[in-house]
């Protein structure tokens, strides 16, 4: 199967915190990749006068874990030692780390000889008491959300974006399967050295630049729900307004962050995710808290799932199963044409494939989760729908 397992690896990292007056949740997941090559940071306070300052990255690594591993561990370092945050320039210090991060990596002995070639996209946050900083660089994501719905995303860097494309060009490349060179899916990156070593040129002039784009906002209390940073192992399959109508509706179920984290990430693999999958969700004081009715309708969806896919079971009894597809996913389609009311925004009948899963394993106790056979995760997800 190339690059992916023949059932994926479903154990997650988990990590949670609370302080100034934050809470984060964690969740990282291996999936069908034969790799782990997601790293992450979460900081809640940073050192010195900076005490109520918070910090939040994800990397994304390809081709190896070495680039995106460094990342994690010095990006944010790199960036409180510019000039530029001492004189409290945040924007221009973060984009300043950046490069200072790309161009001493280059230095370090796996990469200099050329033995390591990955790289890793990357987005983090800044949290000030009365600002968010955010920067990406490739096609991880972040998006801000109030009362449900998206009101900020960064912009993915795809070598067929116009000023992308120019640049490549113009550094002697070509985009070819939307890809730079056609290899790389992605225009901006750290580590890939492979792809700036464009004599004559700056670092932000090569055919893979390690420019982040920056944007500042101003918080609002009384608005802001939350914030999430995720690798495109979650953006493949959910759409910004998707995943944020599907947060604030967790929200309203628990408070446990790692639990909805973990929850997220299950429904992008039933969805059809093959990649890794981390995601930092980073929640304010204006989200929103457990519901007893939001429980309780959950709870009645659930009884709802139960007596429907029941009936379809009892009445598919008996059907020969054919080999080409799996008696688990015809039952399930059907049960996607029953447009059941009130399934979990953004998530839909994805959210429900555990409970899905469990009823149906008291009818054919050998049934294994869905999502552990590749073909049949593959009808599921096309059943279900990338949204």
């Amino acid at each position: 199967m190339g690059a992916f397992l023949n059932k994926p690896e479903t154990k997650k990292y988990n990590e949670s915190g609370e302080g100034n007056g934050l809470r984060y949740g964690v969740a990282s997941m291996q999936g069908w990749r034969v790799e782990m090559e997601d790293a992450h940071h979460a900081q809640l306070t940073l050192n010195g006068t900076l005490s109520d300052w918070s910090y939040f990255a994800v990397f994304d690594g390809h081709a190896g874990a070495k680039v995106s591993a460094h990342c994690a561990d010095n990006l944010l370092e790199c960036i409180l030692q510019t000039d530029e945050f001492r004189r409290e320039e945040i924007a221009e210090a973060i984009r300043a780390g950046f490069l200072d991060l790309d161009k001493k990596m280059r230095e370090l002995p796996e990469l200099s000889n050329g033995q390591e070639k990955s790289g890793s996209t990357a987005v983090c946050a800044f949290v000030s008491p009365k600002q968010i900083y955010i920067a990406n660089c490739g096609d991880s994501r972040a998006v801000l959300a109030r009362n449900g719905v998206p009101i900020f995303a960064t912009l993915d860097h795809k070598p067929e974006l116009p000023a992308e494309k120019s640049r490549i060009v113009q550094a002697g490349g070509s985009v070819m399967i939307q890809r730079v060179n056609g290899s790389l899916a992605v225009s901006r990156a750290l580590g890939d050295y492979e792809y700036k070593k464009v004599q004559n040129r700056g670092p932000c002039e090569q055919l893979v630049s390690p420019e982040p784009e920056v944007s500042v906002h101003e918080r609002s209390e009384a608005e802001d729900e939350f914030l999430v940073l995720a690798c495109d192992g979650v953006w493949d399959v959910m759409s910004n307004e998707a995943l944020c109508a599907y947060v604030h509706s967790l929200l309203q179920l628990t408070d446990d962050l790692v639990a909805i984290t973990n929850q997220v990430i299950d429904t992008c693999l039933y969805k059809g995710s093959k990649d890794n999958m981390s995601i930092v969700l980073v929640v304010f004081p204006a989200a929103p808290k457990p519901s007893p009715e939001a429980q309780r309708a959950d709870r009645e969806l659930d009884e709802t799932l139960r007596q429907r896919l029941t009936a379809l079971i009892e009445r598919n009894a008996g059907q020969e199963e054919r080999e080409e597809i799996c008696h688990f996913s015809s039952v399930l389609k059907q049960l996607v044409e029953e447009d059941i009311p009130g399934l979990p925004p953004g998530g839909g009948l994805a959210a429900k494939q555990a409970l899905l899963d469990k009823i149906y394993r008291e009818y054919y106790p050998e049934h294994a989760d869905s999502s552990d056979t590749f073909d049949c995760q593959a009808e599921l997800a096309d059943a279900f729908g990338a949204n």
